[in-house]
């Protein structure tokens, strides 16, 4: 399970508490730089294609584990994933990242210079071309493949623009069941732009478009009244929306997705 841009395994804990009451052992990742239980780092931000290979090394981890490992069953291991975390699974189904592409594509939207987590991002990026070593070897391995054949399908919430980078290739190529799901009002990730190019890149990506004022953030925890306070664009939802049943909606569309995969 991927976290959004700047958010925290924890952060999905609807979900992965969900699917756990349904028999599933749920494995989140905290991406390191990119997740609130850390200070943010723009490496983090910038490297998104490093995140499916958190996914892959948590899974190595986990299928070992003495306490875990004789429970999962590594013929039926599924990956999900919100905002950037979405982008994440797709890409360890298979899509290839090009990042001139990504560039291209954001070069013509408008005062577009990084996320609401990291809105100077963009400025970070030639001091780190130039004194950061780790950076410059993460950024001669954003073209390769970081599918993982262990994934037997994905589950895409509300996926980031930088799906916008996949290459078309690549995305029409992938035979792993891929089903995203979108609020119809998102802004942060509109629906034409991500999610329904995804889908015309390969149509049997499954694609719901959930309809009325539901915006990006319905896909994170019901918020709390610090929440409200502290973080009222991503806590407040317009009236009549409720987060709780969105998350059941999610949560149980997820597992009979699953469940359905051969």
């Amino acid at each position: 399970m991927s976290h959004g841009t700047g958010g925290s395994a924890l952060g999905m804990g609807w979900f992965g508490r969900r699917l756990a009451e349904k028999g599933y052992v749920v494995v989140g990742a905290n991406h390191h730089g990119n997740t609130a239980i850390e200070p943010y780092q723009p490496e983090g931000f910038l490297c998104a294609w490093e995140r499916s290979r958190d996914l892959s090394t948590l899974l190595d981890k986990f299928v070992r584990d003495p306490k875990y490992g004789d429970h999962i069953d590594q013929k039926r291991i599924f990956a999900a994933g919100f905002s950037l975390g979405g982008h994440t699974v797709i890409a360890s189904a298979g899509a290839v990242y090009a990042n001139d592409q990504f560039l291209a594509w954001l070069a013509d939207q408008p005062g577009v210079n990084g996320p609401r987590e990291f809105p100077d991002l963009g400025d970070h990026v030639e001091q780190l071309m130039e004194n950061s070593a780790p950076f410059r070897t993460s950024m001669t391995r954003h073209g390769q493949s970081y599918h993982d054949p262990r994934i037997k399908a994905v589950f895409a919430m509300a996926p980031a623009p930088t799906v916008r980078g996949f290459n078309t290739d690549s995305l029409a190529e992938i035979t792993v069941p891929i089903y995203i799901q979108t609020g119809a009002a998102d802004q942060e990730c509109p629906v034409e732009s991500c999610t329904n190019w995804l889908g015309a890149q390969n149509p049997s990506f499954q694609i719901e478009i959930l309809d009325g004022d539901l915006g990006h953030y319905i896909f994170l925890s019901e918020p709390t009244k610090y929440a409200i306070e502290d973080v009222p664009e991503i806590s407040i939802d317009p009236a009549g929306i409720d987060r709780r049943t969105i998350h059941q909606h999610a949560a149980a569309t997820a597992d009979r997705f699953f469940s359905a995969t051969e």
